[in-house]
């Protein structure tokens, strides 16, 4: 499977600096908010994000002017690394393609969530995330449908629906997470498939 760039992926790559040094920097700023946001959610301390990567304050906000800037910018990352996954797994076998992007995606959905209510729906890197990430796991489940291997009575949409309210739930460990999902994606599954 071929693609085209995604959206999102040209403005990861806009955003992230040239110079080794500072793009180090930056992705090392990246990691630490992921990190940050899915421990303490949106509040999480600047301060702590800049500690956890190893850099200065000044260092952080050079590369993100606003709070914003960094939701924007650890959300598009998010929804690239989802870009990336769907590309390497395209070739798999259908059903093993889908679930396997389904399980990055459920990675995704805790950053999501930690910052999702400090996004505005309409911004430009938001809209390009959705196109991004829908362009990239959609093929996936209608791959898996034509090939006799998903349910056909229910869209794409409906599946990220699904999978996001799971992993909006409380769970007692990763485990029993991957439980959940799994009884859950196997009503997906098609009939005798």
């Amino acid at each position: 499977m071929t693609t085209p760039p995604f959206p999102v992926s040209e403005i990861v790559a806009s955003q992230r600096p040239h110079r080794k040094d500072a793009a180090r920097n930056y992705d090392a700023l990246i990691a630490a908010a992921r990190e940050a946001f899915a421990e303490h959610g949106a509040e999480a301390s600047l301060e702590d994000i800049a500690r956890r990567a190893g850099v200065g304050i000044g260092t952080l906000y050079r590369n993100f002017p606003t709070r914003r800037h960094l939701f924007e910018s650890v959300y598009a990352g998010e929804v690239n690394d989802l870009c990336r996954v769907a590309r390497e797994v395209a070739d798999r076998e259908p059903w093993e393609a889908l679930t396997s992007w389904l399980r990055r995606f459920v990675d995704y959905t805790v950053t999501k969530r930690a910052i999702r209510e400090a996004m505005d729906d309409e911004s430009e890197i938001f809209l390009a995330c959705r196109e991004s990430m829908y362009r990239a796991g959609g093929p996936l489940f209608e791959r898996a449908q034509q090939g006799g291997e998903a349910r056909t009575d229910m869209t794409f949409d409906d599946l990220l629906r699904m999978v996001a309210g799971i992993t909006a739930t409380n769970f007692l460990d990763d485990a029993q997470r991957d439980r959940v999902l799994t009884v859950a994606l196997d009503g997906v599954r098609a009939a005798g498939a």
